[in-house]
């Protein structure tokens, strides 16, 4: 089948705001062959510095990179040596657990409790079990892939207080939100922190692979290992620029995909065996009776409807959708609908 709608890997498929658009269209192509001279103004690049305002940090305390995954991985190999622990929640994206064996060290994986309609961040159990197994570096994920679930902002503070003697990074890939006012003054309260953002979920520059590190006093490490000598892509900086003053455009769309996210809710979860969580991601999980999840898969393959289908130790009756367009979000609830009615006649 040749039109299939994939929405398996949580891009956006709104696409980019038009103003991203009119830089590519009107780009300077003259700039292609020359590095960038960002630094006679002593900073990285235009994009960096035009971050900093945004959150009210000097331009030195926000790094770039090929994406949030880059940022992750230079922030592991950064530090974590050989044999030291690394905590990461056990229901988790499975390039976390990649990570600590790349630098030679151990995951130790902290609790997230299933909840009602929701997974949650058992504070308690983590922060008793880091005082157990002092890690040096923890990981943690506000919205979490897979389960969508975020940390509330008074939570962070109280667990931040407890986790100062490791290098915290806070992952916020999936926040679907511009910038906050707390951003400062968390960076300002920790100072092993780092902050990791990207360009790819909510303004959907996914294939331009744009991610950014917002970090505290004490990254300095990390800041020398991300520097490039000779500047980053330019092209990319200028369309990152523009999708930062497009915020209408992206809180319009972060209002519809709230929308069909009830939409999911109320639709799949009057299904017999059928648990769907909330989630403040761009994406749900939803947890389906274990014996049809291959008649499924292979049901709404055959409709051109590409969906992750779980197949982790912890999650493996799962599925995960990402929520697409109003469109595509309607043709999967009526796909899934129609395969349990065909079961049930």
């Amino acid at each position: 089948m040749e039109n299939k709608i994939y929405l398996d890997r949580n891009e956006n498929n709104y696409g980019p705001a038009p103003r991203c658009f009119e830089v590519l269209k009107k780009a300077d192509y003259s700039k292609l062959s020359c590095y960038t001279r960002s630094f006679a103004s002593s900073v990285k690049s235009i994009l960096s510095e035009r971050l900093a305002k945004e959150v009210n940090l000097p331009e030195n305390r926000v790094l770039l990179g090929y994406g949030a995954e880059d940022l992750l991985k230079q922030a592991i190999l950064c530090y974590l040596n050989k044999d030291e622990k690394l905590f990461i929640p056990s229901y988790s994206w499975w390039y976390y657990k990649e990570l600590a064996s790349e630098a030679g060290g151990k995951n130790v994986e902290y609790p997230l409790d299933e909840g009602e309609d929701s997974f949650h961040y058992n504070l308690d159990k983590l922060v008793d079990l880091y005082k157990k197994e002092k890690p040096n570096a923890i990981l943690i994920s506000s919205p979490n892939n897979p389960t969508g679930n975020s940390i509330s902002l008074s939570d962070l503070k109280k667990l931040l207080s407890e986790l100062r003697e490791s290098i915290v990074i806070f992952d916020q890939a999936y926040a679907f939100d511009g910038f906050n006012d707390h951003l400062e003054t968390l960076l300002k309260d920790n100072p092993n922190l780092i902050l990791i953002r990207t360009f790819s979920k909510y303004y959907a520059l996914a294939g331009m692979r744009i991610g950014f590190a917002l970090i505290g006093d004490n990254i300095q490490k990390l800041t020398r290992m991300t520097n490039r000598y000779l500047g980053f892509n330019r092209l990319s900086e200028e369309v990152a620029i523009a999708a930062i003053d497009s915020p209408e455009y992206y809180k319009s769309i972060s209002e519809k995909m709230k929308k069909d996210k009830e939409l999911y809710y109320s639709e799949l979860g009057k299904l017999k065996g059928f648990k769907v969580f909330k989630s403040d991601a761009n994406f749900i999980l939803v947890k389906i009776p274990k014996e049809i999840y291959k008649d499924l898969k292979e049901f709404l393959n055959g409709k051109g409807l590409i969906l992750k289908f779980m197949n982790e130790e912890l999650l493996n009756s799962h599925l995960r959708i990402t929520i697409g367009t109003e469109e595509q979000n309607r043709a999967v609830i009526n796909a899934i609908k129609e395969f349990a009615e065909n079961r049930r006649s």
